[in-house]
């Protein structure tokens, strides 16, 4: 079938439409397996499931030492220069090491209080172990899929992307089906090790073409540029997971787990069709606001970036809404009370959807204490929000300080993006 000659010729559109099949088919086979997990394992199952996802969300950022956003912007600028790309990936290997030598110690010497503080139980140790042999391979996929990212390969990404989900979607019903709520935790840690050997099966030969492994020395010529989207990585992509935890721990203890695992569920629908935004974000949006410099071309591409994407999200988001009751009877048969988190939830994405496509201009431009401040503002406002609406409102409190957090979010993030372009001017 011919690709629309509008379609063809937007970059854009052309990234939408093949992210939009890719996510689609995610989402079908998605929630299928989240009905098949419900009646196995339970929501106090699916709690503790998040649990781990959230630890292995934060083992992503630190095994790297936060490095994805960076080498996104650096390779997506020196991808023709292969001395500032050798600069940048020997200064990424002696990151890694620290990242994964650090997460593993940590890992290995505390995995009884880690699986305490993540499952109200020592009894997962084992798995907080396993996870710690894993993490070499953790660190690896998140490099790789910075290369990836910065290159714009985004067929290649999508073509990735499904496999990887495929096998371990398959991996996870596998031992699911013999050996429970332990099979399910024991797949979940050691899925990088499926997306490196994908990941390898589809993009080795790109990856040599601007990789020379031979040359890479165990120097960091870049540390101080790298050392900036580390401190950023630390703020989003660390303290997010913990403060999600936190929160799991919080509902479990002061309501029950069937809460936490109501809360949980919530947020896998959200993050589902959240991965729709997450790769345009990395593949087109950051390595496209990298080489802006002047606010008028800036307003023009937001401007581009919100009417292609806004409408076809919130259009499906409407839809998420209306057959809101089905996809519970679908997905979680019997938990009715998170018929009401939908609304908040789904109003409180779309504009987060529209502060990240903002955000993005902190990373392409490096503005470090905007960046920073905007994120840690953010995740108090939340985690305050969280702890004093949980009472009046139970679960529907977390997702009404969602929607609170992400409408100040945007006027923050806003007011900092353009304080910016008006210093650039001066």
């Amino acid at each position: 079938m011919k690709i629309p000659s509008f379609i063809r010729g937007n970059l854009l559109l052309k990234m939408t439409s093949l992210n939009a099949v890719v996510v689609s088919i995610r989402l079908l086979i998605s929630a299928v397996v989240q009905r098949l997990l419900y009646d196995y394992v339970g929501a106090v199952g699916l709690y503790k499931i998040g649990q781990l996802r959230s630890l292995s969300q934060l083992l992503m950022s630190i095994s790297s030492l936060g490095t994805f956003s960076g080498l996104v912007k650096y390779v997506a600028e020196y991808r023709s220069d292969k001395a500032q790309l050798q600069k940048l990936f020997s200064t990424t290997l002696v990151f890694t090491i620290f990242g994964v030598l650090g997460s593993c110690i940590t890992l290995l010497v505390f995995s009884d209080r880690i699986s305490d503080y993540l499952f109200a139980s020592n009894e997962f140790s084992y798995i907080i172990k396993l996870t710690a042999v894993i993490i070499p391979f953790i660190a690896v996929q998140r490099v790789f899929n910075g290369v990836i990212n910065g290159l714009s390969e985004y067929k290649k990404f999508a073509k990735i992307d499904l496999v990887s989900y495929l096998l371990t979607v398959s991996l996870t019903l596998l031992f699911l089906f013999q050996y429970n709520l332990d099979g399910v935790l024991i797949a979940i840690s050691i899925t990088p090790i499926i997306q490196v050997l994908v990941l390898l099966f589809f993009f080795f030969r790109v990856l040599r073409d601007y990789i020379i492994f031979k040359d890479i020395k165990l120097k960091s010529p870049m540390a101080k540029s790298l050392f900036a989207f580390t401190v950023m990585s630390f703020v989003s992509s660390i303290l997010l997971p913990l403060v999600e935890i936190d929160i799991r721990s919080m509902l479990e203890e002061r309501m029950s787990g069937r809460d936490a695992g109501v809360w949980t569920n919530m947020t896998f629908i959200s993050k589902n069709y959240m991965v729709f935004s997450g790769s345009l974000f990395t593949l087109y949006v950051l390595p496209k606001f990298a080489g802006i410099y002047s606010a008028n071309n800036f307003k023009k591409e937001v401007f581009n970036i919100y009417k292609t994407i806004l409408p076809l999200f919130a259009a499906g988001m409407i839809l998420v809404y209306l057959f809101r009751h089905l996809i519970i009877e679908l997905l979680y048969p019997g938990l009715t009370e998170m018929a009401p988190l939908f609304k908040w939830q789904l109003v409180g994405d779309f504009i987060r959807l529209a502060s990240l496509v903002l955000l993005n201009q902190f990373l392409a431009k490096k503005l470090v204490r905007s960046f920073i401040f905007s994120e840690l503002f953010s995740l108090a406002l939340f985690y305050v929000l969280a702890q004093l609406l949980v009472a009046p409102y139970g679960v529907e409190g977390i997702v009404i300080a969602h929607f609170i957090r992400y409408v100040l979010y945007f006027f923050v993030v806003s007011f900092l993006v353009f304080r910016y372009f008006k210093k650039q001017r001066k």
